[in-house]
């Protein structure tokens, strides 16, 4: 299957690091990429806090992570952070940089009929609700990473002026995968700006290349 005419265009809007604690999550892109990213925000909405950092254009890193002193939202969080034995897990094994979110204006013709892949729309906060998400039933990441999560900002462009710029530029992203060109077919069946590249690999798991004041890094 090939994208269909008139198919809303995804734009890579963030790529996401869950880890299971914040502060692991910041010492490992400290580790990667010699950077001290600074706190983002507090999603009261979903239980999560995240710190936040630019990396050229409207593209952002998100390190995202359960907020211990969060509240309960009253259904599954988005990122598969309600299964922390899991998130803990693909951590240990070194998949860290575990997925990216792409930018929809218009998510409800991309979930038409793939609502088993990226999940339902949501509109968040619940109340003055400023965007949408597409979150699976179990809040689980869409084919467990290999899909992007989904999000429309409404028309809205993501404010950057209040996210730390510290000089980083995201130069390339790598999703390796063990059925490739099934991952691929998914994808073509979508029009996407700036997927990433798509590779063998024995498990599921991004690189990223980021151009950086010290030189050229690498976060996985």
């Amino acid at each position: 299957m090939v994208a269909s005419p008139g198919q809303p265009l995804l734009q890579l809007d963030h790529i996401t690091v869950i880890a299971p604690d914040l502060a692991e999550g910041v010492a490992h892109v400290r580790d990667c990429l010699d950077l001290d990213v600074p706190f983002g925000q507090r999603h009261g909405y979903m239980g999560t806090h995240n710190h936040l950092l630019q990396l050229g254009g409207s593209v952002y890193l998100e390190i995202v992570a359960l907020d211990p002193e969060g509240r309960p939202p009253g259904r599954p969080r988005w990122f598969g952070l309600d299964d922390a034995k899991s998130v803990r897990r693909a951590w240990d094994e070194g998949r860290r940089l575990r997925g990216w979110v792409a930018r929809a204006d218009g998510i409800d013709a991309v979930l038409a009929g793939r609502e088993a892949v990226f999940g339902r729309k949501v509109a968040l906060p619940p109340v003055d609700s400023s965007f949408d998400f597409a979150i699976p039933d179990d809040g689980s990441l869409p084919l467990d990473g290999a899909m992007p999560s989904l999000i429309d900002r409404r028309g809205k462009p993501r404010a950057m002026a209040t996210m730390a710029d510290l000089g980083a530029r995201l130069r390339s992203l790598v999703l390796a995968h063990p059925e490739p060109d099934t991952i691929a077919k998914l994808y073509g069946e979508l029009v996407i700006d700036r997927p990433p590249d798509i590779v063998q690999g024995s498990e599921l798991c991004y690189r990223a290349e980021i151009e950086t004041p010290t030189g050229l890094k690498e976060l996985c």
